[in-house]
This record gives structure tokens, C-alpha cells and sequence, in this order.
């Protein structure tokens, strides 16, 4: 069995277009590589871009054995 966690990691402001930068990139790579130093293991993650174009977010979700 396995506990989830999911976490919503915010994409920096976007002014023309919707794709994700190079920060971002950096950002989500941080962020997954912080959580499987914890023990979680990487699982999936969602690009939900904003129709704004403003901001948008990734969910990202990991896994961790109980």
C-alpha cells in the first residue's frame, strides 16, 4: 500500500503565451528532487495551464510505501 501526496507548484508569470519556462523547469525538477530525498518516489504531474495567461500551475504527485 502507499501513501499519496500531491502538491500544486506555481509556474512564475507569463505575459505572452503559456508555456512553461526554463525557471519552471528548474522549479519542478527542484521540487521532485527535494521530495524523493524524503522517500517519496516521483508518480505524475499535470501542466493546468490558467486562461488568463497570467499564471498557471503543475500538480505534481508522489508516492511513499506505508
Amino acid at each position: 500500500m502507499f501513501t499519496y501526496k500531491s502538491e500544486v507548484l506555481t509556474t512564475t508569470i507569463k505575459w505572452w503565451g503559456d508555456s512553461a519556462s526554463e525557471t519552471d523547469v528548474s522549479n519542478l525538477d527542484d521540487l521532485i528532487n527535494r521530495r524523493t530525498a524524503d522517500g517519496w518516489e516521483f508518480v505524475t504531474y499535470s501542466y493546468m495551464a490558467n486562461v488568463t495567461r497570467w499564471r498557471s500551475a503543475i500538480l505534481v504527485t508522489f508516492r511513499k510505501e506505508k
